[in-house]
Formats: structure tokens, sequence, C-alpha cells
């Protein structure tokens, strides 16, 4: 995916196709300044079963999309019913309850809300090889290529730690989702999410635009633990796991599409991981600050992200800075990128802390009515 290039203008090259990488390539694209974007998957909707919702903040997803013309297009997919929010413990008795917003027409509204919408890469040269044998060049090199970054490398020694923590991405398809028979899988989740948390153990519900009933369900396990291949054996064992949950959570794990289950271990980056500005290239997202998504922060930080850098190359670009001028620009927005990746990776790592407190669901529901006011 690509913008054309001139003569006169740096040759950008970004890397990876997941959320903060497209992004980056339309604020760079609305303001005339052309880039390649470089992606492993061979189709759009290659992972287009994966993923959840996003709940979009204001200051940051919503204003990635917004300054770039999309705020129409997001109001038109934006789920605002599906801010409803549950939080509970194992038998299945809600302790919280946020209704969600009632659908507006009114912009205005957006700055206090978090609606969710469904989930569907100058100086010195930088050389790049592709497996499948592609070699280009590039005068500035993003790395949008997500927790397990192969552009990191050049900026930083920092890999992914393992968060302790792994388990499960699970669903009903919407047709299983739908029957009369499920109706009290159904009306537990409700509209929006239902974050059910017990004994260091986590089921995480979310309904999504299609009709399908998402859970991950995440355990406190060491890093060698994994998910059985053989589906049944892997219903099993969360069952066994679930053992005294509430009948409609381990009827959810019964029931789950077999075809659709997932390991989700968890890492994360250092809390405050930074490097010295390198010329010519930088990472974005979570190939620059990863966390667990226990605060709802992961798409927010790498969609602003995008959306930053893409406005100060621009500027940098359009004014033909060169030399230490370029440089001081691009570092003074890395610093503010890791600065706001920090007070928000140390958010997450409380929130996650919460989740798997002896005192959770309680403590949970505590730091959930402290956040929202």
């Amino acid at each position: 995916m690509s913008t054309q290039s001139t003569n006169d203008q740096p040759r950008i090259a970004i890397v990876g196709g997941g959320i903060c990488g497209p992004v980056l390539l339309l604020t760079l694209a609305k303001r005339g300044i052309p880039a390649t974007l470089y992606e492993r998957d061979d189709a759009i909707d290659a992972r287009g079963h994966l993923g959840g919702m996003l709940d979009l903040d204001w200051e940051t997803g919503q204003r990635a999309l917004r300054e770039n013309g999309l705020q129409d297009e997001f109001l038109k997919h934006a789920r605002r019913d599906a801010e409803e929010l549950k939080l509970g413990g194992k038998d299945g008795v809600v302790l919280f309850h946020h209704q969600g917003s009632k659908p507006s027409a009114d912009v205005e509204n957006l700055k206090n809300e978090r609606p969710e919408i469904d989930r569907r890469v100058l100086r010195g040269q930088h050389e790049l090889t592709f497996s499948n044998g592609l070699v280009t060049v590039a005068d500035f090199l993003v790395g949008a290529d997500g927790a397990h970054s192969r552009i990191r490398a050049l900026l930083s020694p920092a890999t992914p730690i393992y968060q302790g923590i792994s388990g499960a991405e699970i669903s009903l398809s919407p047709e299983v989702a739908a029957l009369p028979e499920n109706s009290d899988i159904s009306n537990s989740v409700g509209k929006g999410s239902y974050f059910v948390t017990e004994d260091s153990k986590v089921m995480a519900f979310q309904r999504n635009g299609d009709g399908r009933i998402r859970a991950y369900v995440w355990m406190n396990k060491d890093i060698d633990w994994v998910l059985p291949s053989d589906p049944k054996e892997a219903k099993q064992l969360l069952l066994d796991s679930y053992a005294d949950w509430a009948p409609w959570m381990r009827k959810f794990i019964s029931l789950c599409d077999e075809e659709a289950m997932y390991p989700r271990p968890l890492f994360h980056l250092p809390v405050g991981h930074r490097w010295p500005h390198k010329a010519g290239v930088t990472i974005i997202g979570d190939a620059a600050h990863l966390m667990a998504p226990f605060a709802g922060a992961g798409a927010n930080l790498a969609m602003v992200d995008a959306l930053d850098l893409g406005l100060v190359l621009s500027e940098v670009v359009s004014k033909g800075l060169q030399g230490e001028e370029k440089e001081a620009a691009i570092a003074g927005w890395e610093e503010k990128m890791l600065a706001r990746g920090e007070h928000w990776a140390s958010i997450t790592m409380l929130s996650a802390q919460g989740f798997f407190s002896p005192d959770a669901p309680h403590a949970v529901v505590a730091m959930f009515k402290q956040f929202m006011g």
C-alpha cells in the first residue's frame, strides 16, 4: 500500500499494517506526503476473525480519525450502546453496571465517552529485505510491527516480558449466540462488555457488532503453560479451570467455536521503555510501548502515535527541515510519545494487579468507580 513518491521528498517506509501503520499512512497522504506501507498478510481481511471491540477515546483514537476527516465515518460505525459495562465475580452476580450512552448526533457528547468500534509504516538510509525477496531502501523507517517488532532492535535491546498471565480467546458464533436456548448467555453479557474476575482468574466477555460473543479467558500461569491444540482437550482444560464458576459461563466454554480458539499469553515492555534518538528510524504502537489490555489503552495509543508522527513528518517535509532541526523535531515527538506510553503502562500494571488481586472482584469494582468518576 503506497502513495506516489517524488524525487524531492524522502522515501518513508512503514512496516506493519495493523492499527497504527494505516493511520500513519493516511495522515501523511491527507497532507500530500508520499509513503509506502509493507504488510505480511496478503489480504485486508486475513485476520478479520480475530480481535474484539476497541473503545476509542476522544483525545487519542477518536482524534486520529477526526483529524483525518473520518469523524462522520466513525459515527456511522460507532456502537454507542456497546459502552455498556458489567463487573462481577464467578457467581455471575453483577456488582457494577454502567448502562452506556444513548445514541446522539451531538459530537460534543463523545468527549466524555469511549464508543466501541469493531476491529477490521531524514537522514541516513535503511535497506529492507523481506522474506519474499523484495529489497527496498528508505530514508525514514517506521516500525509499526507490533509486540514482536523486528524494527525495535534497531533502537533498543528491549524484548517483551511475559506478564505471568496466559489463557485463550474463545467465542460463540453469531448463529449460536442467537439461539433461544442460549439466551442466558446473551442476556448475561448484555450489549457491551462483562468482566468477571475472582480467584486470580478472569473471563472478559464482549458482544461484537456481527453478533458474535467473544471472551478472553486469563489465568496466572507459568510461561511454559500451553493451550492444547485439540479443541476438545482445550475446552476440557478450561472447564476444569473454571469448575465452580456460574453455569452460563461454563456453558459458554462448552459451546465455544472449536475453529476459533486461540492461545493468548500476555506480554509487556518495561514501563518507561525509552531509547536514544536515532536518525532515520522510529517505532510506534506496541513496538514502542507494549502493555496488557487491562486499561484499554493500547489501540488508542497506537492510533495517536501514528497521527502525531504523521503530523511531525508532514511539518518536517513541508518546511524542508534538515540536519539538527529535523532530528530535534522527531526526537521531541518521540519523548512525548514515550512519556504518554509510560503513563498508561503504569496505569495498566495497576489495573492488572487489581484484576488478579485476592480482593477481586471488589477491588476491580472500586477501581472502575474511581476511574469513571
